[in-house]
């Protein structure tokens, strides 16, 4: 089986099961000889700052001396990035030859009536991948939820960690903060250890104390009264946590409340037994890297990439921009899926926009590009239409934007995929 043709499989599969629960991929597990029973992990759920949070935790314990994987969606340039070791991804062969060994096994449970799902087979095959290769410690992060998320097959981890909550998925996990806050929660199990983000709504939270009690859960909650921001430029943040001295280069403010989540990740991990150094928590942070989130492309005109998807993480993004940048304007390229809640999202970045080129990203779920240009429209922003012609949109921003002027690339991770290649090829060619 070639690369590509396990993309193939994979894709093939059903993105979503018939019924929620967890019986497809523990019996996908079981076939495989229950890899995920033979591995530790740092298990992490939310709506925003799962990834960044993420790979905080993975690069601190990779200082701390661990053969750490990191198992993360959706990626941006290349599938494998959705599961690494020390930072290296799977490779295409380990990917195929693995594919290879589980299609029968996906087959078989599937032609006893339970067709197992895209997202339960890439997890499963993960799980086979770290134990096969000796993980210390693998770093999850959930892929829709928590209770039913594939994911949460495994035993009690070493930590939970529930990142910021917000409205998104709405049609699948509730309606309401509180709803969605319990589908997140249900990755906590009997007498395990839960950090929680500390800018958390009170509507969620309740329900993470609540549920935190109920599982007899050690629950750590940092406080942003501990933090101090000793300055934030375009360079990264230099912060102080508790006397602790550290330099975050992730961008944005939202950034600051996930190092923090982060730092009270390590401690509970120490609690656990886990050795790491303030050194390696140092290095490990001071060293993340992490694409499309508040990434810059270029400096002339300045070019940023960020996944913002939803109400709650454009209001970040927006939040950030204010702040690095206050009353300056930027020429954007958004591109959103249209089960988002994109006329709110447009409404948080629409002051900031000085004009909008409008894509539809390369997905089935995509909002046609000309939607979104009324949305835009309707907030005063002078909005142009571009389809899939991403390299045209991208070329409108930046002749606008001039040498000195400042383009931003939001709205979408599938979109990031696309637009990233593009830019980092156009400026191998100047």
């Amino acid at each position: 089986m070639t690369y590509q043709q396990s993309l193939d499989y994979i894709h093939s599969l059903l993105r979503f099961g018939m019924k929620p629960g967890l019986e497809r991929i523990a019996r996908l597990c079981q076939r495989l000889g229950d890899p995920q029973k033979k591995l530790s992990f740092v298990h992490v759920a939310g709506t925003n700052g799962k990834g960044s949070t993420c790979s905080m935790l993975a690069s601190i314990l990779r200082k701390a001396g661990y053969k750490t994987g990191l198992y993360t969606s959706p990626f941006v340039t290349d599938f494998c990035e959705r599961m690494q070791i020390d930072g290296v991804p799977i490779s295409h062969g380990d990917l195929s030859r693995w594919t290879e060994k589980l299609r029968p096994m996906i087959e078989k449970i599937s032609s006893e009536g339970e067709a197992v799902t895209e997202f339960e087979a890439i997890t499963a095959l993960a799980f086979a991948w770290f134990e096969e290769q000796n993980c210390d410690i693998v770093v999850l992060e959930t892929g829709l939820g928590g209770r039913f998320d594939a994911t949460n097959v495994i035993d009690c981890p070493l930590c939970s960690v529930i990142t910021s909550i917000g409205l998104d998925h709405t049609q699948i996990l509730g309606d309401t903060l509180d709803k969605i806050a319990f589908e997140k929660c249900g990755i906590l199990k009997p007498d395990g250890r839960t950090v929680c983000y500390p800018a958390q709504s009170e509507e969620a939270l309740s329900i993470i104390k609540g549920r935190a009690e109920e599982e007899h859960n050690a629950l750590r909650i940092g406080t942003m009264e501990d933090l101090t921001v000793h300055s934030m430029t375009w360079e990264g943040s230099e912060l102080t946590y508790r006397g602790f001295d550290f330099h975050l280069p992730l961008l944005g403010v939202h950034q600051h409340a996930n190092a923090v989540t982060v730092l009270e990740t390590v401690e509970s991990l120490r609690e656990a037994g886990l050795c790491i150094s303030d050194q390696a928590v140092r290095e490990g942070i001071r060293d993340v890297v992490w694409p499309a989130r508040l990434e810059i492309l270029a400096r002339h005109p300045l070019t940023l990439l960020d996944g913002a998807h939803n109400p709650q993480a454009m209001g970040m993004l927006a939040g950030t921009l204010q702040a690095l940048e206050p009353g300056r304007k930027f020429h954007v390229v958004l591109g959103m899926l249209a089960d988002k809640d994109y006329p709110d999202a447009v409404a948080l970045i629409a002051p900031l926009c000085a004009s909008m080129a409008c894509v539809t990203p390369d997905n089935p779920r995509a909002l046609p590009s000309d939607r979104l240009a009324r949305e835009a429209e309707r907030h005063g922003v002078p909005a142009h239409s571009f389809d899939r012609d991403y390299q045209g949109a991208i070329d409108f921003a930046t002749q606008k934007a001039g040498q000195e002027g400042m383009v931003l690339l939001c709205g979408s991770l599938y979109l990031a995929g696309s637009l990233r290649p593009l830019v980092l090829e156009n400026i191998k060619n100047e």
